[in-house]
C-alpha cells in the first residue's frame, strides 16, 4: 500500500534535485504552506519513508575510480556471518540478497584496478564464500533513481487531504 500521496512525491522529487532545498523555497515551488511542507517532511522522517538525506558523491572525482559487481554464491547457513565480514570492507558499497545460483551481489569501488583484485583476494577468502564472479562497471549511464517510478505508482493518488492540485 501506498503511504505518500502525490504532495508527498513532488516533495521528494524536488529534494531529490536538490537536497540543500530550503523549507519556505520547498513550499513556494510546490505552492502550500511552510507548515504543510515542514509536516509532511517529518511524517515521512517518522514513518521512515525518507531515511536521511545525503550527498551524491561522484567517485571518480575523488580518486575512486573503479567500481563492480560481485556475484557470491555462498555455503548454506553462511549469509549472516559472510554478510558481517563484507560490511566490515570499507570498499562494499551494498549488499543485496538474491534469487538464482548467486546468494549476494556486491557493489564495491577501489582507487585501483590492483585494488579491486586484492579486494576480491579477500572477499572469496570470506569462510562460506563457494563462488564468486566479478563483474566490472565502465560507465554508469543511469544512476539510481526513484522519482520515475514514485510518479508511475501515486500518479492515481490525491494530493494532499485538503490542498487543491496546482494549476
Amino acid at each position: 500500500m501506498l503511504s505518500i500521496d502525490r504532495l508527498d512525491i513532488e516533495l521528494l522529487g524536488v529534494l531529490s534535485r536538490n537536497a540543500r532545498t530550503g523549507i519556505v523555497e520547498l513550499a513556494s515551488t510546490l505552492g502550500v504552506a511552510r507548515n504543510t511542507v515542514q509536516a509532511r517532511l517529518s511524517r515521512m522522517i517518522d514513518d521512515r519513508v525518507l531515511s536521511g538525506f545525503r550527498p551524491e558523491l561522484d567517485l571518480a572525482q575523488v580518486g575512486i575510480a573503479v567500481q563492480a559487481f560481485m556475484a557470491l554464491e555462498l555455503q548454506q547457513g553462511r549469509l549472516q556471518a559472510v554478510v558481517d565480514a563484507l560490511t566490515s570492507m570499507p570498499e562494499v558499497l551494498e549488499i543485496h540478497a538474491t534469487t538464482g545460483r548467486e546468494d549476494l551481489l556486491v557493489r564495491v569501488a577501489t582507487a585501483t584496478q590492483a585494488d579491486l583484485q586484492n579486494l576480491i583476494q579477500n572477499v572469496v577468502s570470506i569462510p562460506g564464500v563457494s563462488h564468486s564472479s566479478t563483474t566490472l562497471a565502465l560507465t554508469t549511464p543511469l544512476r539510481y533513481r526513484i522519482q520515475p517510478l514514485l510518479e508511475h505508482l501515486g500518479h492515481q493518488q490525491g494530493w494532499g487531504r485538503a490542498t487543491p492540485p496546482p494549476r
